[in-house]
């Protein structure tokens, strides 16, 4: 059962020569998500051996280009690659007018339709659901409207214990009201409760992504205890003034959130392009928060199942 996440894009306005803007995409159970979406993302993608037509939902944090500018090009190409299941689009609601804009020059003959599934940005919410996972959105501070994406794993169904089905001689009818959570009365009047005649298969995992935002409590108890939280790290507390002022984060404040929400992993990006070696931002980091990476493009993050 496939988690795993891979790293479209780490930088952030202004690419660079190494590294394309924010975009990431989320295998769960071989559904692919799209996370932001960059100029270049879906060169990225093929990089990286994703297939575009496999998409089964885009989410938008915000409106600036280095999270949106690709997703025009994306669409065309998936358009000529003859596309034909819709595809759901997330993101704040004036991401509708914006493609509406778009698709009324560049749109007419498309061999599918993308829909707009306006997101508010200041309550989190449940934003889309299947049944491997929920998507909850996360209310981000920025310079406008804004918001992170909470990705969760549905509770598997449980499994009852072999050696009480073989020693009780269950019937399947009482194996799956206890795998429904029910109680059940044996012939001789014992009760066996779901709770100790089962156990789920594996522990649901949890990713959390932070596009650009300042520091924020909000953000802390939204992405408690999840087990990969990426949060972006624009800036090195050297230019706290400007991070502060643009409405972003430092490496300070990333590794500060997952410490205070003690979550598993934090991965940080993002990265201001006057900045060279990446290291320093690890640097900052670690101190505060020793599980911390720096993202990678095309390296992917496999969040192992746990039993």
């Amino acid at each position: 059962m496939t988690f795993e996440l891979t790293i479209l894009g780490t930088s952030s306005a202004l690419p660079t020569k190494e590294h394309y803007p924010t975009a990431h995409v989320l295998n769960v159970h071989e559904r692919l998500f799209l996370i932001d979406c960059g100029e270049g993302a879906q060169i990225q993608m093929l990089r990286a051996g994703l297939s575009t037509s496999r998409l089964d939902a885009v989410f938008i944090s915000h409106l600036h280009g280095d999270h949106l500018f690709g997703l025009f090009g994306l669409l065309s190409t998936m358009s000529m690659l003859g596309r034909k299941k819709e595809l759901p689009i997330y993101g704040p609601a004036q991401l509708e007018e914006v493609l509406h804009d778009h698709l009324r020059h560049f749109g007419m003959d498309m061999s599918f339709q993308a829909v707009v599934h306006p997101v508010d940005t200041d309550a989190p919410a449940l934003i889309y659901a299947n049944p491997e996972m929920t998507v909850h959105s996360i209310p981000l501070k920025h310079r406008v409207p804004t918001t992170g994406f909470l990705f969760r794993e549905q509770l598997p169904e449980r499994n009852v214990h072999k050696h009480l089905i073989t020693a009780h001689h269950l019937p399947v009818s009482d194996i799956l009201q206890l795998k429904n959570g029910n109680d059940i009365t044996l012939p001789d009047g014992q009760v066996l409760t779901c709770e100790t005649a089962t156990y789920l298969p594996y522990i649901p995992r949890s990713y959390a992504y932070c596009s650009d935002t300042m520091f924020s409590e909000t953000v802390v108890e939204q992405v408690r205890d999840v087990d990969l939280l990426y949060h972006e790290a624009t800036y090195l507390s050297d230019k706290i003034d400007l991070a502060q002022r643009t409405m972003h984060s430092t490496a300070a404040d990333a590794a500060t959130v997952a410490k205070q929400a003690n979550v598993k992993r934090l991965l940080i990006g993002h990265f201001s392009s006057r900045y060279g070696k990446k290291e320093r931002f690890l640097q900052e980091a670690l101190p505060i928060f020793p599980k911390t990476q720096i993202a990678e493009e095309l390296k992917p993050v496999k969040l192992k199942v746990k039993n």
